[in-house]
């Protein structure tokens, strides 16, 4: 579950599966952007995402310039450079 809070105090969540955090994070992010809430409200590149995993629950917070920050960074394996590099296509999808 992954949730963002806009400026006028009201939380927007929405469930996705992913293999990572920042997958679930740009997955959200996507679906946000695809589906914007009431007044085309959706986060910024500075708005926190509060990501929570089940099971067990688990919570954690990144923002999309965390996001593009470590898309951009150099992988240290293989497995990271296809995960990256799916992240990285999720985030520039335009709706």
């Amino acid at each position: 579950m992954v949730s963002f809070v806009d400026s006028g105090g009201i939380r927007h969540s929405v469930e996705v599966a992913a293999e990572s955090l920042y997958e679930a994070a740009a997955l959200a992010v996507r679906e946000f952007r695809r589906h914007p809430c009431v007044d085309d409200v959706e986060p910024g590149a500075v708005t926190p995402l509060s990501i929570r995993v089940k099971p067990p629950a688990t919570t954690h917070e990144v923002s999309i310039r965390q996001l593009e920050r470590w898309t951009a960074s150099t992988p240290k394996r293989p497995r990271e450079t296809a995960l990256k590099s799916r992240v990285r296509e999720l985030l520039q999808q335009k709706v």
